[in-house]
């Protein structure tokens, strides 16, 4: 696809602060007229700040933005939409409730001599735009009795509708099936004939080697690559990513894919078979044995936090086994998870792990009161003995066990957070970002409380987003692409460089 050289949008160093962050640090942006930009980086990488100053969601810092060569402040997100963006996020954004014709006319909708909604007309018209979509569905029908790979075709045609010079697309794919893929990229095929410029998010490199003329490379809220992409071969796009230097992943040549594990360590303590969840994994099989740290490796969006709920059966699988110690879970959910001995340290320790309004104990005591209760009564000697065994061997930081864990910094809530998996007398510990958003100091802890766990017999699955994290604390890596496995690394192959040539191969 080629673009013509009038620039559409234009970001020239913009900067972003919130507190105790800076999520963008001088990034500029240029987007042209029948132009597909890919916008890439890891998470944390700022690619999602830089989408709400371009809409009006957020205000830059500093910095200017120039819509058709204009400097230009949007105010909100109706000021970027009048000026011709839309944008069409991961999470459909509509009323389900509502019929699926309404949704396309929301706020538009056509009006009869008398001022009323034409009904008839404004169906009549839906069906036709979205036909072009692939979709025959009763648009009369509420937009939440479809599948939501159509859901998501509605919402494009929607953004569309409104004569938008600029559409921003987040991982739009996420949820389409092959057949809906290939309707999107052509109707991205017919925007780009049209001059609209388009601002393509997504971690899968097939699709943005198809379909991308230009590629923007975001790390840490930095601005570290952009130009065509066809300039860029996919092992240096993930180098840009991972910030890894390219001289030595060009010398790595990687010798193995997959194959039996012959570690010592007796029977596997975790064992997942050809697990398949709709979208999200496909035919993901691995083990770990006891006193084994396994890596999870890939690019955001590989499918590596997925597979650590689906093995805690939080996200439903559609096939596929996961055995602990020899025992097959039977119904995977959480709970019979935790009973079979599976403790989860979710990667949003805020949201989806801790109580940031109850204190240490409260916290730590949670995953144990059904254990320490006789005819429903607690035993709060027991509780207390237990928490200042964790607070003690896990060195958290606090005025006493009643402090509560708002208060407390990133890396001691983690422990916090630790404390309460291993009060469950786990037998394997899965691990998602359990470093993230730590200072060094306590980085190092958890890696060596890791370090300890694995050597006390524990089965430990590790992701993390870091490389070198992962592979200074993997004694085998899994790596993941696009909700697959894509090859294992083990023994002297488990390195950054080899990490890097297997993803970049993958992808090829």
């Amino acid at each position: 696809m080629s673009a013509s050289d009038a620039p559409l949008l234009e970001v020239v160093g913009v900067s972003k602060q919130f507190p105790g962050v800076r999520a963008l640090d001088d990034v500029s942006f240029t987007l042209r007229a029948g132009e597909v930009h890919a916008l890439v980086g890891e998470n944390g990488a700022g690619k999602s700040t830089l989408i709400k100053v371009l809409t009006g969601v957020y205000q830059p810092d500093g910095g200017d933005l120039r819509h058709l060569g204009k400097p230009v402040t949007f105010n909100g997100p109706l000021d970027a939409q009048a000026a011709g963006i839309s944008t069409i996020y991961q999470e459909v954004n509509l009323v389900p409730l509502m019929s699926v014709a309404r949704n396309l006319f929301l706020g538009r909708e056509p009006r009869n001599r008398f001022g009323l909604v034409d009904v008839a007309r404004m169906n009549r018209e839906a069906a036709e735009i979205l036909a072009g979509y692939g979709i025959t569905s009763d648009v009369r029908r509420p937009l939440g009795l479809m599948a939501l790979g159509a859901q998501q075709m509605v919402a494009l045609a929607r953004a569309v509708m409104v004569d938008a010079r600029v559409v921003v697309m987040d991982e739009p794919t996420s949820s389409l099936e092959p057949r809906e893929v290939e309707t999107l990229f052509g109707v991205i095929q017919r925007l780009h004939e049209r001059g609209v410029g388009i601002i393509y998010v997504s971690h899968r490199l097939d699709e943005l080697y198809r379909i991308c003329d230009a590629v923007t490379i975001l790390r840490d809220g930095k601005l570290v690559h952009t130009g065509l992409i066809k300039d860029l071969d996919r092992l240096q796009l993930v180098s840009h990513m991972l910030g890894r230097p390219m001289s030595d992943v060009r010398k790595a040549g990687f010798t193995s894919f997959g194959g039996e594990h012959s570690a010592a360590g007796g029977k596997p303590v975790l064992r997942c078979a050809d697990l398949n969840s709709r979208h999200k994994l496909t035919g993901i099989s691995f083990e770990v044995l006891p006193g084994e740290v396994v890596g999870l490796g890939g690019l955001l969006g590989a499918g590596r936090s997925e597979t650590i709920k689906a093995v805690a059966g939080a996200l439903p699988l559609d096939s596929g086994t996961v055995e602990v110690d020899g025992t097959t879970l039977r119904r995977p959910n959480p709970v019979a998870a935790l009973k079979a001995g599976i403790a989860v340290q979710p990667e949003d320790r805020k949201a989806e792990g801790l109580a940031l309004g109850l204190s240490i104990r409260e916290n730590i005591a949670l995953a144990v009161l059904p254990r320490l209760s006789t005819a429903g009564v607690v035993s709060e000697r027991k509780i207390d003995k237990i928490v200042e065994t964790f607070i003690s061997r896990l060195r958290i930081k606090a005025s006493g066990p009643h402090q509560r864990v708002g208060d407390l910094s990133g890396g001691n809530q983690q422990k916090v957070l630790l404390a309460r998996l291993l009060a469950t007398g786990p037998k394997v510990l899965l691990l998602d970002e359990p470093t993230r958003g730590i200072d060094v100091g306590a980085k190092a802890e958890v890696q060596a409380l890791i370090d300890e766990l694995a050597a006390e017999g524990l089965g430990v699955v590790l992701v993390s987003s870091d490389a070198e994290e992962l592979v200074e604390g993997s004694d085998r890596v899994v790596v993941l692409r696009d909700g697959a496995v894509a090859g294992e690394l083990r023994g002297d192959e488990v390195t950054t460089e080899h990490l890097m040539n297997v993803i970049a191969t993958a992808a090829s």
